[in-house]
């Protein structure tokens, strides 16, 4: 198999997918509700997990899944949280950025920042264990979209 030709189309999907993740997350910042913005992040962290997964760039997989699930709760909350949320994505970015970039350097993706791991993870296991508790119908947003 001819990784350098996967490898190229990586790296050229996952640089686009990288500039609509920083477009998305600047209409957040404006709009921490925009429904467009929010599935737009989730969408493209899960398109570049899976990319990076098939070519076996671990590190990469391993952030934009944290990327892809914190994202997923945003989903659920209908709106990135006030405060430090938005920066911590931002943070996201940058690291997949220079982890995508390390790939184009050397064609190996570096390991991922473990606190980072840490930080995009703490939260969820309290909103999956209140999901738990809460009947089906009142696990949706309370919030009807059209």
């Amino acid at each position: 198999m001819d990784l350098a030709k996967y490898r190229a189309l990586f790296l050229e999907e996952a640089t686009d997918h990288l500039g609509e993740i920083s477009r998305a997350l600047l209409s957040l910042e404006k709009d921490a509700a925009s429904r467009e913005a929010i599935d737009l992040v989730f969408r493209m962290a899960h398109s570049i997990k899976s990319m990076a997964a098939s070519l076996g760039y671990d590190g990469i997989a391993e952030l934009s899944h944290k990327l892809e699930d914190r994202m997923d709760r945003v989903r659920t909350a209908g709106r990135v949280a006030p405060g430090e949320e938005t920066a911590l994505l931002f943070r996201g970015l940058q690291a997949l950025e220079r982890m995508v970039a390390a790939v184009a350097k050397t064609g190996e993706a570096p390991a991922a920042d473990a606190e980072l791991l840490r930080e995009l993870a703490r939260g969820g296991e309290a909103a999956d264990a209140l999901k738990k508790k809460l009947p089906t119908s009142s696990a949706r947003p309370l919030l009807r979209r059209p």
